[in-house]
């Protein structure tokens, strides 16, 4: 099977999309109009969405990763091929190259 753009073999990309930019301002602007019950709230989801924003985009990989292995009840070494297959069972459309390459980012970023 021939790939896009020349490419011979299959390509594995895990695309970050950031609409942080976007999701803070209309936080901001319902911060603006809030009552005083919803404010702390609303600044939490700022500050959150701030944090968010300055993240690396393998940081944001890494704690996908991370999300994914607590999904399927994974609790051992981020690090193990045990943590390659359950990702893999998470993501079943996950190849074995781009199990490895998330799995670096989130032993490179841990907690």
């Amino acid at each position: 099977m021939k790939g896009f753009a020349g490419f011979g073999r299959k390509q594995d990309l895990v695309l970050v999309i950031r609409d942080s930019d976007l999701v803070g301002a209309a936080l901001r602007e319902a911060l603006d109009g809030a009552s005083e019950e919803e404010r702390a709230g609303l600044e939490r989801a700022v500050a959150l969405v701030g944090a968010t924003a300055g993240a690396s985009e393998a940081r944001l990989r890494a704690d996908w990763v991370r999300v994914r292995l607590a999904d399927v009840g994974f609790t051992g070494d981020i690090a193990s091929v045990a943590a390659v297959k359950a990702l893999r069972q998470a993501e079943p459309g996950l190849s074995l190259l781009a199990a490895v390459q998330l799995q670096k980012d989130a032993v490179t970023h841990r907690e």
